[in-house]
């Protein structure tokens, strides 16, 4: 007899709907999988053979054969396992066929039953949704996970055995509400780092215009700790955002099923020994690299001369698009990537380069050698690069307390309210994202403003480029003073973030 069980996967970060397809037939026992599974799925034939005999439920001593349709898909990954089963069980007629045509069902069975957590949760709910089925039937630690899909049934399950009575019967033991675990802080309190005032302005512009940012300075200046702060400047995931980032995650397997949806944004910080692939993503069947895991939050790459230069130009892409496009033979992926790029760097090889108490050893040739590195078309990309200096001993022991973040996240959420309004009928939603060609309609400056910016233009030898990105730096400097026009003091404050690639010339 031939069965059919509705299932989802996913390609790159959408969800896709699969039919599992069960024959049984008369012959020698067989067990055959066809539709392009990979190995975690061949090897469903163990998972669920073990499944059925230490549940209540035969196993036909016959030949079955599964389908996993559409045919030409790469399939990967264990959550086939639980409608294999319930196929199986379909075909020999000890399941009703109607709630077989309204749900669709994901899991991973372990050898006694039970259902293991799955990758993905999330895409395939709003899959089964988007297709119009009733609801979908799923392991109970990725509930929280789904929870947010709205207008569709969630049936989680435990075990084989409440997957046949939910069938049968129609009834769920859905788990009791609770208040989900709260969300550590993240980041340090820039009220514990004393001094760098200057740096501190610097990454309330970036979490304020989501601006990339670059912080030089020599060893021990403090350039990772800032960098760790701010995760506690920037606001709280939008509920769309929220969606967008936990689907990510849950692909990539990395989500923390007892908190359910991400609401903080993310902060990844990849070692500088980091594959291509684990940071552009990709794979026989591709996922999520580092800077789709940073979406809509933060990429920190510390030590960022010390990460493979030709690694480093993969970025440019990305950071100018927003996603990134990785193509294999049958299919093309995009995946999201809206991230502020921090790096960090030492100045040159020795790390004392400008450094007003140790001596630099390097030769001037070595310290232009060591930082181009970073390719001159990445470092026209980040839109601010700024000096981090020692910290003073006065700076140490002042008993001036520094601003804390809270009161920083406050008018980087103000900054961020006014950009929304701003751009409430256009695709972007930062003043970093600004196509070229609306630049002069979003970036209105004063006379004197635009006599300044043309002088800074002429001294500078600004790239074009670099010229509309300190438009940008000043629309959210003015955003943070809640003004409208762009004022001189704007522009002369933007452009001490892009003058410092002029030591390396």
């Amino acid at each position: 007899m031939l069965a059919k069980v509705l299932s989802a996967s996913y390609l790159g970060v959408e969800g896709y709907p699969v039919v599992v397809e069960v024959d049984i037939s008369s012959g020698l026992p067989a067990f055959e999988l066809v539709g392009l599974p990979n190995t975690a799925i061949r090897e469903a034939r163990e998972r669920v053979r073990s499944a059925l005999k230490n549940s209540p439920y035969p196993f036909p001593l016959q030949r079955i054969t599964i389908n996993l349709a559409p045919a030409d898909i790469p399939k990967q990954g264990s959550y086939f396992d639980l409608p294999i089963a319930i196929g199986i069980l379909a075909a020999q007629n000890l399941l009703p066929t109607e709630p077989l045509s309204n749900y669709a069902c994901v899991g991973e069975l372990s050898l006694d039953g039970k259902i293991q957590p799955i990758r993905g949760a999330l895409a395939m709910a709003l899959t089964i949704r988007d297709i119009g089925l009733k609801g979908l039937i799923l392991p109970k630690a990725n509930y929280d996970e789904a929870q947010a899909v709205k207008d569709i049934q969630l049936v989680p399950v435990s075990n084989l055995e409440e997957v046949v009575d939910f069938f049968r019967t129609g009834q769920i033991q859905y788990p009791d509400l609770k208040t989900p675990l709260p969300t550590p802080p993240q980041g340090t309190d820039l009220a514990t780092i004393k001094g760098q005032h200057f740096a501190k302005r610097g990454l309330e512009i970036a979490a304020a215009g989501g601006h990339n940012i670059l912080m030089v300075g020599p060893p021990g200046s403090g350039k990772t700790l800032l960098a760790k702060a701010i995760p506690s400047i920037l606001p709280p995931l939008s509920e769309e955002e929220s969606l967008e980032v936990t689907r990510i995650h849950s692909i990539a397997g990395i989500i923390d099923h007892k908190r359910g949806l991400i609401t903080q944004r993310p902060f990844r910080q990849p070692h500088h020994n980091i594959t291509p692939a684990a940071l552009i993503g990709g794979g026989r069947i591709p996922i999520p690299g580092e800077i789709s895991l940073a979406h809509h939050g933060v990429l920190f790459l510390d030590e960022m001369t010390e990460f493979n230069p030709n690694l480093l130009d993969q970025l440019r892409q990305p950071l100018e698009m927003g996603q990134v496009l990785i193509t294999r033979n049958q299919y093309r992926l995009t995946f999201p990537a809206q991230f502020i790029l921090v790096g960090a760097a030492n100045p040159c090889k020795c790390g004392f380069y400008g450094d007003p108490v140790n001596n630099c050893t390097c030769s001037p040739a070595e310290v232009k050698r060591y930082f181009q590195r970073i390719s001159g078309p990445l470092l026209d990309r980040i839109d601010m690069q700024i000096q981090v200096s020692r910290v003073t001993g006065d700076e140490l022991f002042s008993s001036m307390q520094p601003e804390s973040s809270s009161t920083v996240r406050a008018r980087v959420q103000q900054a961020r309210e006014i950009q929304l309004q701003r751009f409430r009928s256009t695709v972007f939603k930062l003043n970093s994202q600004i196509p070229q060609s609306l630049i002069e309609t979003y970036c209105p400056l004063t006379t004197k403003a635009q006599k300044i910016l043309a002088r800074a233009m002429d001294t500078l030898e600004l790239t074009a480029r670099g010229f509309h990105q300190i438009l940008k730096i000043a629309r959210t400097i003015a955003d943070l003073r809640q003004a409208e026009f762009i004022e001189p003091q704007d522009i002369a404050e933007a452009i001490q973030y892009r003058s410092f690639e002029r030591l390396y010339k």
